[in-house]
């Protein structure tokens, strides 16, 4: 299941700073894209008008995701929340209750389809529990199912705002910077599980990064953003070190980091336990 993204004439403006600026954009169904671009380029704030949760300037720019309008001239659609069942957004910080079971802050992906009395007194149907153990499964942390979300680890933690993804059922992946908080191993696990995802299921990804070695390694497409302009939009192989001077200036070098090193950090072969479940 997935989704196409189109996104014309987008720009949005804060105070004196302008964000984004004429932005058009199409992703196709089931294509995984990485955004790239330094600090301040534009990455996350398009990601946010991606889902509704900002607005264009007035009057310019329309976001369409699965044939239906998420905004249009500077206003978001009316049924938003409706849309975003569709869409699952992944944050660097992760967005877990700390003091809750894992299981329920997963569970919390299928609040959307459910009465608002099962979601307060956390009585959710038995085939919940079964998508959400599922999940859990597939993504190699069913064994944490009820710890609470504080005592995993940052690379845990990530997986599991990706399990509440699937419980959501959702067509298109927003992942904002899912690897910044991450050391490089379980970096590559988090990223290795969005790209089996986007092949396994066809599940739209679009991912915001500023480590060009992982952009590289794991998405066919990259969009560059410099000052809220779109720069780049290409296969990954034509951006070479030139082109991300352009991008990055002078701090092409962290950006570009250390590939060899970063293969180094990375275990061989699968990650433990990543995909435990294939789809059928």
């Amino acid at each position: 299941m997935s989704a196409e993204i189109a996104v014309a004439g987008l720009s949005k403006t804060f105070g004196s700073t302008r964000a984004l600026i004429d932005v058009s954009l199409r992703v196709a169904p089931g294509e995984m894209v990485a955004l790239l671009g330094a600090s301040g380029s534009g990455k996350s704030t398009l990601l946010r008008h991606l889902n509704g949760l900002v607005a264009g300037d007035a009057g310019c720019g329309r976001v369409v995701v699965g044939g239906r309008t998420i905004q249009d001239g500077g206003s978001v659609a009316s049924d938003i929340r409706r849309q975003r069942a569709g869409i699952a957004t992944i944050f660097q910080q992760f967005n877990l209750v700390d003091r809750l079971p894992v299981m329920t802050n997963v569970l919390a992906g299928a609040m959307h389809r459910l009465p608002l009395w099962r979601t307060v007194l956390r009585r959710f149907p038995r085939e919940e529990y079964g998508r959400a153990w599922q999940a859990l499964e597939r993504v190699g942390i069913a064994r944490c199912a009820w710890q609470r979300a504080s005592t995993l680890s940052g690379g845990q933690q990530q997986r599991a705002a990706i399990s509440r993804a699937l419980v959501q059922g959702a067509q298109v992946i927003l992942a904002d910077e899912p690897i910044a908080s991450l050391d490089p191993r379980s970096a590559q696990e988090v990223m290795r599980l969005l790209q089996e995802l986007n092949r396994e299921l066809g599940i739209t990804v679009v991912v915001s990064l500023h480590q060009v070695p992982f952009a590289r390694q794991f998405c066919p497409r990259i969009v560059a953003l410099r000052e809220g302009r779109v720069v780049y939009d290409g296969p990954r192989e034509a951006l070479d070190r030139d082109r991300l001077k352009a991008l990055y200036g002078a701090d092409v070098e962290s950006a570009w980091a250390d590939e060899d090193a970063s293969a180094a950090d990375a275990a061989p072969g699968e990650p433990e336990q990543l995909l435990s479940a294939r789809a059928a």
